[in-house]
């Protein structure tokens, strides 16, 4: 009667260690994907941001080549392109530092649940 209680009990305390083990390699997962949306939608906002600035300077730009300013609009288109090209760069970099730490996370969790059983 012992032995069989004993052994009822190391199945299930085994089954609930085998269960824990794939729920840190499901939370790897789902940490993975969050930081994924939170960084594209990070790169999108910055991209947005940026062409609406890049379409101020380049009505500005209009403005100026209707006033007869050539080297003053292409001033201002240029600089609203560089504004444009800083701010999808920095959307490009944040994404890719959260996706690499996502990676990174998942890796941890999943070598986690792998070295378990």
């Amino acid at each position: 009667m012992t032995s069989t209680t004993f052994i009822a009990v190391s199945l299930s305390t085994l089954m609930l260690l085998t269960s824990s083990f794939a729920h840190a390699e499901d939370r790897g997962d789902r940490i993975e994907h969050r930081l994924d949306n939170k960084g594209d939608r990070i790169e999108q906002r910055l991209d947005d941001k940026g062409d609406r600035i890049e379409d101020r300077y380049d009505a500005r730009a209009d403005k100026a080549r209707e006033n007869g300013k050539e080297h003053l609009a292409d001033k201002l288109e240029a600089k609203g392109d560089r504004i444009d090209q800083r701010l999808d760069n920095k959307g490009e970099r944040i994404n890719n530092k959260l996706d690499h730490k996502g990676d990174r996370i998942d890796r941890r969790h999943d070598n986690h649940a792998n070295n378990r059983h």
